[in-house]
């Protein structure tokens, strides 16, 4: 079992240092769960799950910008996001730490398996983003109603939840999701610095994704030298919400728990 989660702020670097908010489960093995545009509610749920189910010491940080949380102007991009949270791992004094991101944390998952930190043994890349691939373009989802965004995210959008107010549209926090991504929410250079990664990589697709499809996902695994590549039944591009259950059995599969 483990502790209730407990949130706090930690400064993190010296020179320009960067505030960040985290929720802490207590407990043994450090895993570091990253989300997506959708904020930390599409990980909450799933970082009690992991604790709980493993006694874990799970750690789910705001990325700065979101939720209202400050964001220092020269946090701009997602690999200097990528190198504040390999600080904040040294800061804390974490080994063996198993980096798991969906979506846009996927993508800062990868670019902190490329830092290749002696404290993150492992990745687990979860429906990511942010790979230049030929013929694949990432859904944009500013635009989009709340029901086009759940028919393009979930296999069942009945399993969505409903967010505070109800919801209409895209989450709010897109605006700093793009701050960090670009419009274009792609990297042309981060498939070369993946080629480097040295860590086991895990990649886990949704089959019924429509934001970023499993092809896309395959071509992803492909770039990252020691990466797997798991397609999971019924669910989308936000399995941990969806289908948490799966995703917990691959995920301790993956890192051999």
């Amino acid at each position: 079992m483990s502790t209730p989660a407990t949130t706090r702020t930690l400064r993190v670097g010296t020179a320009d240092p960067v505030d960040i908010t985290v929720q802490d489960h207590g407990g043994d093995r450090p895993f570091l769960l990253l989300h997506g545009g959708g904020g930390t509610p599409t990980m909450a749920g799933f970082a009690a799950l992991l604790a709980g189910r493993t006694g874990s010491r799970v750690l789910l940080p705001t990325h700065p910008g979101f939720a209202g949380t400050p964001k220092p102007a020269g946090l701009t991009g997602v690999t200097a996001l990528a190198r504040a949270y390999a600080a904040m791992l040294e800061q804390l004094g974490l080994t063996g730490v198993t980096v798991v991101g969906n979506s846009f944390g996927g993508w800062l998952a990868a670019e902190i398996a490329a830092l290749n930190s002696p404290r993150v043994t492992a990745a687990v890349i979860v429906d990511g983003m942010g790979v230049e691939v030929p013929g694949h373009t990432l859904l944009d989802v500013r635009g989009l109603s709340r029901a086009e965004l759940l028919a393009h995210s979930f296999h069942d959008p009945a399993k969505a939840p409903v967010p505070p107010g109800g919801g209409t549209g895209p989450s709010p926090d897109v605006q700093a999701l793009v701050g960090y991504t670009g419009p274009a929410m792609s990297d042309p250079a981060l498939a070369g610095r993946l080629a480097a990664v040295g860590i086991p990589v895990h990649v886990l697709w949704g089959e019924s994704d429509r934001v970023v499809t499993p092809a896309y996902g395959r071509e992803f695994a492909a770039a990252i030298p020691k990466a797997t590549f798991t397609l999971l039944p019924r669910t989308g591009h936000l399995p941990q919400v969806e289908t948490p259950e799966d995703v917990l059995a691959a995920l301790l599969s993956a890192v051999g728990r």
